[in-house]
Formats: structure tokens, C-alpha cells, sequence
């Protein structure tokens, strides 16, 4: 087998393969060997048909399974003597294959780049904190009590105010006919809350349990009902009571309901997680600086055909968020040629920090074990505790969520990697700042 190198410009690689006529037919003629001890044919037994029948009828067989033989060997010659690492299966291209002939093919492929990697304790990135002000535990502890307010009935004889709840019986109609989904009885509502079209909770304000309010509202142009969007509708109201919310005392018996042994209990708990969620976004900060801080420092080319691949998913999801209107200010407002720039741009970077990060994973020896897999799925389902089930049924269903999580928690493992070699500073920065992640699409 002759190999000859015909191009090498950046990661691509062409190379013309010769196979001699007498090598392909003497493995013709083994494979027709191997044939013959298994094949029968009538007045024969199984290995004692004659070699010239055999070759006769499966000849043809033959040649076409030593040529897919051949052919593949040959590839794996190139990838060996040419100690090359291709990005997806080496093309091959037949080119000359006539009987007596030598035969001659083309592979082709992109390769991998070579990655040298760099000592780490020369990546400088600077890290963002933020404090957990008493302020924010503060407004944790109200939204919890609000969360367990209750109500009590009015029993002094007074009018219906804003943050009240009257309960109602109601009659919708349009033009006298009333309309389906329109009635309700003693339906809690709260006046303010907006849960009702438009103009509906408004003219309750001022009212007393048992009077009968005519409410004329309009429903909106974009209501989900469109035999009724845009139309004037009449509702019978009757208010049967009047209900005040009341809020939940925040103290010890307060605390004790939410699990805890007291009030200052429940604090630590609450500045606990807090201080959680403001690592997770600090830590998803860190990140960002991190692969600019890689991409600055390594220059490499990246296989065309994996940005392509790349580039597509991006364009894909960009014209699904155009066709359901879903598109961010910042892409409205750019042309579409610009924008398909930049996603080509994000495509390159994300490659070329997928491959970083691939080969320092390879090298550091970072592995993905099972219950690598089982805490990040646990930790899915923590920060959705009502989806919990829902969580746990979808990875336990689904083998290609699973290897996309495995891939994730990989990635993971190889930036903690990174980062404990790298030098971290801290910058102490406000919540809001913490939370800004007005930045641009990348990695």
C-alpha cells in the first residue's frame, strides 16, 4: 500500500492511496478461500464444493467485500503512519478500480488541532462578590409571610377598598346572550390584583357585601378568546362578602411553621441561601471571565465543519425566537446580516473553547462518574422542588438529556480544574451588579 500526502493547508489533509492489483487479488482469492469452507452447493456438502464453482458464483461477493476491506484499511493506515486524530470519519473517494489494475483513492478529513497548553497560574480572573444585606433577608421574611397570608371576613358595615377580597357571584353577557366561561360563583377576588379584563376591579371599590353592581368592561384586543377580544361585555356582580388579607406575624411561631426553632433561625437559613444563589451567579460570572481570559491566550485553527455544525444550531434558534417574536432588544435592533456575523463569531469561539477545555480535561485526566451525574440532577431538582418528579422521570426517561448533563457536569469539572490552578482576585460589588448579565452571546 502506497500513501502519498497530496495536501496539508491549516487542518485539512488529502492523500492518494495506491493498492497493487496483486495485493487486492491474492486477498480476493483468501477471501474466496474462507468462502469455500462454509458455502454448499446441491450434490455437495458444506466445504466440499470445488474452488472453481465457488469462485464462479461468489466472485463477484468477493471482490466487493475485500474492496470495502481494503479501503477501510487503508484509512486506518493513513490515521497511523500519519499519526493524525480526524474531527469525524475520513472521506474516501474511489478513483481508479478496474480488474488487473492497481487501485487508486483519495481520503480526505479535517484533523484536530494541536493544543499546547499554557500554565495555568498565569490566568489571572477577578472574581465578583456581593454581601447578603439584612435588607434582602428582610424582604425574604415578608415575601414568606405574604406567600402564607389569610383572609377574614369584614363584619363592620363598610365599603370595599383596594387590597380587599370580595367574594362574588358574577353573570357575564354580550349584547343579553351570556357567553361560555363567563359565570362564577363565590369566586375570592382581590381588587387591585389585576386577575380580572381590564376596568372589571375598579368599579367594586366603594361597594358593600350584598349590592348588585352592574360592570361594564371591554376585553382586550390580544384575549386569548377571540370570539371575545375586543368586545364590551356586562357582568351581573353580586357581592356576597367582604374579606380582609390578613398577613402572616413574622416571629418565633412564624419561624416554628416554616421548620425552624425560632425567628433568628430562620434568618440564618434564609441568609444562607441567599448567599447560595449569589455564589451560583458569581460563580457563572467567574466562568465568563475565565473563557475570555482562555480565548485571549490560545490561538489555534478550529475544524470548519464543527463551526458549521455549530453556526446552524445558533441560526436555528435564532430564526425559531424571530418566528415566535421571542428575539432580545439588542437582536432587534441589529440587521440580520450583522447579526448572522456575530453568530458565526460565537460559533468559532465556542468550538475553540470546546476543544481547550476537551483537551485540558484529557490531560488532567477529569472524569464524569454516576454520581457526578446523580448530584447534578439532585441539584436540578432542589432549585425546582415543585417539578421534583417531573425532573427525576424526564433524566430517568431520556438517554440523550443524561449524556447532555454528563457533558455539562464535564465541563464543570474542567473549569473548577482551571480555576484552582488560575489566580483569583475578589471585587466586592453590589447586588444589582451581581444580577447584570447584559452581556454578549458567547460560550
Amino acid at each position: 500500500m502506497n500513501i502519498k500526502e497530496v495536501k496539508s493547508e491549516g487542518l485539512s489533509r488529502e492523500y492518494d492511496v495506491t493498492i497493487s492489483a496483486s495485493d487486492f487479488s491474492a486477498a480476493v482469492e483468501k477471501k474466496l478461500k474462507e468462502i469455500a469452507k462454509t458455502v454448499s452447493m446441491a450434490g455437495f456438502r458444506a466445504g466440499k464444493v470445488p474452488f472453481a464453482m465457488v469462485k464462479q458464483k461468489y466472485y463477484g461477493n468477493a471482490m466487493s467485500e475485500t474492496l470495502d476491506d481494503m479501503l477501510r484499511d487503508g484509512v486506518n493506515e493513513v490515521l497511523k503512519e500519519k499519526n493524525l486524530r480526524p474531527v469525524f470519519t475520513p472521506d474516501v473517494d474511489l478513483k481508479k478500480f478496474e480488474d488487473g489494475k492497481d487501485i487508486e483513492f483519495k481520503v480526505s478529513m479535517e484533523v484536530m488541532p494541536e493544543i499546547k497548553l499554557k500554565d495555568f497560574s498565569d490566568v489571572k480572573v477577578e472574581k465578583v462578590v456581593a454581601d447578603v444585606a439584612d435588607e434582602e433577608v428582610n424582604k425574604a421574611l415578608e415575601y414568606m409571610a405574604n406567600s402564607r397570608r389569610d383572609s377574614v371576613k369584614v363584619e363592620e358595615d363598610r365599603a370595599t377598598v383596594k387590597g380587599d377580597i370580595a367574594v362574588i357571584d358574577f353573570v357575564g353577557s354580550i349584547d343579553g346572550v351570556e357567553f361560555a366561561g363567563g359565570k362564577g360563583e363565590a369566586y375570592p377576588l382581590e381588587i387591585g390584583s389585576n386577575s380580572f379584563i381590564p376596568g372589571y376591579e375598579d368599579q367594586l371599590i366603594g361597594k358593600k357585601a350584598g349590592e348588585v353592581v352592574n360592570v361594564k368592561a371591554t376585553f382586550p384586543e390580544n384575549y386569548h378568546a377571540k370570539d371575545l377580544a375586543g368586545k364590551e361585555a356586562l357582568f351581573v356582580t353580586t357581592i356576597k362578602e367582604i374579606r380582609t388579607v390578613k398577613k402572616a406575624e413574622i416571629n418565633d411561631d412564624f419561624a416554628k411553621s416554616m421548620g425552624e426553632e425560632n425567628l433568628d433561625k430562620l434568618k440564618e437559613t434564609i441568609k444562607s441561601r441567599i448567599a447560595q444563589d449569589y455564589e451560583g451567579a458569581s460563580k457563572m460570572k467567574l466562568k465568563r471571565v475565565l473563557l475570555d481570559a482562555l480565548d485571549k491566550a490560545y490561538t489555534f485553527d478550529v475544524p470548519a465543519k464543527l463551526v458549521d455544525m455549530e453556526y446552524e444550531s445558533i441560526v436555528k434558534q435564532y430564526e425559531n425566537a424571530k418566528k415566535n417574536n421571542q428575539l432580545d432588544e439588542d437582536e432587534k435592533s441589529k440587521k440580520e446580516e450583522d447579526l448572522l456575523k456575530e453568530y458565526k463569531d460565537i460559533a468559532v469561539r465556542r468550538v475553540k473553547l470546546g476543544l481547550l477545555l476537551a483537551e485540558v480535561g484529557n490531560q488532567a485526566k477529569v472524569t464524569v462518574n454516576q454520581e457526578d451525574v446523580n448530584k447534578a440532577i439532585m441539584a436540578e431538582a432542589q432549585h425546582y422542588p415543585m417539578q421534583a418528579k417531573a425532573i427525576f422521570d424526564f433524566y430517568l426517561k431520556n438517554k440523550e438529556a443524561i449524556e447532555r448533563l454528563r457533558t455539562q457536569v464535564y465541563e464543570e469539572k474542567v473549569i473548577d480544574y482551571v480555576l484552582s490552578k488560575a489566580v483569583i482576585t475578589e471585587k466586592k460589588v453590589s447586588v444589582e451588579e451581581l444580577y447584570n448579565f447584559e452581556e454578549k452571546k458567547s460560550a
